[in-house]
């Protein structure tokens, strides 16, 4: 049984690593806030991705918040390797110049956050890869007053071939 599958649904992320020569993106639920202050960013990568090659070659990486528009290329981001097939020919979504790193970010992503990798650690079958973020770009209404806007087409990961787009249905407002 996979037994991690009793934390999702979880958030679905785009990570890009390469350069602007050679761009490569994978899928990966397996993303976190790590600190505030500096902003740390972890995210956990198989050894057997070729994303991992290149995190660990290029020593920097880009955290992108894909829309649910956007989840056939999420699919297939996340289904085929970049070492068979180059990956910026077969999807639809466009990469633009990043701030301060070469890896490239995504246009039309609800986020983009580009890190410089601070450190790799191998915890069982996977390597947390650490990033601090040094740049990033938002859409604006997506984060209305720094929160997000729950209707602004956040995808959901459920199980291996199952999306949702994330709606606030409920709100539940606590009392300070």
């Amino acid at each position: 049984a996979l037994m991690y599958r009793l934390l999702y649904p979880m958030r679905t992320f785009l990570i890009v690593s390469g350069t602007e020569e050679h761009t490569n993106v994978m899928t990966a639920d397996w993303v976190t806030i790590l600190s505030a202050r500096p902003f740390f960013v972890g995210v956990a990568i198989s050894p057997k991705r070729y994303t991992w090659k290149l995190i660990r070659d290029h020593r920097e990486f880009v955290v992108a918040v894909p829309r649910d528009s956007q989840v056939k290329d999420v699919w297939i981001a996340g289904t085929k390797s970049g070492k068979d097939v180059k990956k910026t020919e077969i999807l639809s979504l466009k990469f633009i110049p990043s701030k301060k790193v070469k890896t490239p970010s995504i246009e039309n992503a609800i986020a983009n956050l580009e890190c410089k990798l601070i450190d790799m650690r191998d915890y069982g079958d996977h390597t947390l890869f650490v990033g601090e973020v040094i740049a990033y770009t938002y859409d604006e209404s997506a984060f209305p007053s720094g929160i997000p806007n729950l209707n602004a087409g956040f995808l959901m990961h459920n199980a291996w071939n199952e999306f949702f787009k994330l709606a606030a249905e409920r709100k539940y407002l606590m009392e300070e």
